[in-house]
């Protein structure tokens, strides 16, 4: 969705959590827009919730984005980038030194800013004057938003304070942190009374592509039920979402015919796409503007492009030079050599200039393989000509959640056995011409890691099926501290806020 930055203002600076300074909340009267005059109308509410949508670039925008963040902590990507001291946060996070001081606080304040636009949409839109049917579409979205963005707290930090209010700043120091079960709970509930009021199928896909449908919902709620082991319930709403394997669901979603498609720039909201981050260069983004709201460029790309890279030979690739992060360890390279999935996933640089069709600075590069992630690496057709810079406005868009994503899920929310998980990893590996195997937990979870490579789910889908200590451990993962992250150092002070068990304060 097109972010309307005049929107902007009013909610910027009064998320939980984030300070603005004297300046930038004295602004020149006349350029305000009051809150008492603000939620006046359906065009008000309707810029409220692209607003409240627009968190979701953190998916794949700014240097602290969620994709490359999350590869770093697995066993399948190093850090990479320019050197050991290339970006604390990711550095720290992918040999598991990570600590409240070097976690970038952005994850944490991020995610709360679409927290607090949701609460602050929800409350006003009973007083709007517009259509109800309208309202109630956009209550049940700006819910399914809520849910979302707790999500992504409580799985990554744990215990977190639960908002279902805005809160005003004499409150904002006091608020305790609540159990994991409660908020949950609440995701659930969100989610649970969304999917009531959301369309089955979005009315205008060419004007309301990346907004919450019925599916995508459900997609979700399936997704947060497996995250507790609640398995039958995931198995029940991801089965909804899927249909028959390999066919169109109710909601029109279907696998691709072909894997490689799924990378393809202009390929967006497709089939398979259920929840994506919408990605333009028409934001004209440059260094003034990077990882603020005015920003709606994907910066994953720019990130595991190789440094310094020149093409050579009139076969080689055309990539864009980028900053070497989240380069691909030899542990994957092997697990997916002999894939059909292989070329469309990783980009082999080392054999390339070995055989001297291309060059880069691989003496730039941090834990440099030569192994690199194709998914998303920008191709130089891709640099925008537009205005702003280069780095700033790739436009490629990324996957929450997609279909054969789905599929693996409910596979494993079905405890991997009997006849229906069996078809949902059939259709996965029948999609790239690769037979059948038995259904175990094994085969799903490793054809997790292929199919699903470089998108950041590998970290999370090691803590939840209990695999994190055993393959992390080598890059430094400890059983009880490193499932969650620390909650940065920032957030501690004058809070009640406490840090995660076995973080140093």
């Amino acid at each position: 969705m097109k972010n309307l930055n005049k929107y902007i203002l009013l909610l910027i600076c009064t998320s939980l959590f984030i300070s603005c300074d004297e300046e930038f909340l004295n602004p020149d009267k006349n350029a305000l827009i009051l809150e008492d005059n603000f939620y006046a109308n359906e065009e008000d509410a309707y810029g409220a919730l692209v607003a409240t949508y627009d968190i979701f670039r953190k998916q794949s925008g700014g240097f602290e984005n969620l994709i490359a963040m999350m590869n770093a902590g697995s066993d399948d990507h190093f850090a990479g980038g320019g050197g050991a001291t290339d970006g604390a946060g990711i550095q720290s996070f992918s040999n598991f030194t990570i600590t409240g001081g070097t976690m970038p606080r952005s994850f944490w304040s991020d995610y709360f800013k679409g927290v607090f636009r949701a609460n602050k949409l929800l409350e006003k839109l009973p007083g709007i004057p517009m259509n109800e049917n309208v309202k109630t579409r956009f209550t049940a979205e700006a819910k399914a938003l809520r849910a979302y963005y707790n999500f992504e707290l409580v799985r990554m930090f744990g215990n977190i304070p639960l908002l279902t209010r805005t809160l005003n700043t004499t409150e904002v120091f006091d608020v305790p942190q609540a159990s994991k079960e409660e908020v949950y709970a609440q995701i659930e509930l969100d989610l649970v009374e969304a999917i009531t009021d959301l369309p089955m199928m979005l009315p205008d896909p060419g004007t309301e592509a990346g907004r919450f449908s019925r599916g995508s919902a459900q997609a979700l709620l399936g997704k947060v039920y497996l995250y507790q082991g609640k398995n039958a319930l995931a198995a029940e709403q991801l089965a909804q979402v899927n249909g028959t394997p390999g066919e169109t669901s109710q909601y029109g979603y279907k696998l691709l015919d072909n894997f490689a498609d799924l990378w393809i720039v202009d390929n967006k909201f497709h089939s398979e796409a259920i929840l994506s981050a919408s990605h333009t260069n028409l934001s004209n983004s440059d260094w003034g503007s990077y990882a603020s709201d005015r920003d709606e460029g994907n910066t994953l790309n720019v990130m595991v492009g190789p440094r310094g890279y020149i093409k050579i030979a009139d076969d080689a690739p055309d990539f864009a030079s980028g900053w070497s992060f989240n380069v691909v360890t030899q542990d994957l390279f092997d697990a997916m050599s002999g894939d059909p999935r292989f070329n469309a996933t990783i980009a082999n640089l080392k054999l390339l200039k070995q055989e001297g069709k291309i060059d880069y600075a691989t003496d730039a590069t941090y834990m440099d393989t030569g192994y690199y992630l194709r998914k998303f690496m920008p191709l130089k057709s891709d640099v925008t000509t537009g205005g702003g810079v280069a780095e700033t406005n790739y436009r490629q868009n990324t996957y929450v959640i997609r279909l054969a994503d789905t599929y693996l899920m409910e596979a494993e929310a079905l405890g991997a056995t009997g006849a229906r998980a069996q078809a949902l990893l059939d259709a996965v590996r029948a999609r790239v011409g690769l037979g059948s195997i038995p259904v175990s937990m094994d085969a799903i979870i490793n054809e997790r890691r292929l199919e699903l490579a470089g998108e950041g789910h590998r970290f999370y889908d090691l803590v939840r099926t209990g695999r994190a200590a055993t393959v992390l451990g080598p890059k430094g993962f400890i059983s009880g501290k490193n499932e969650i992250l620390p909650i940065p150092m920032q957030e501690l002070n004058n809070t009640l806020i406490q840090q995660n068990l076995n973080y140093p304060n």
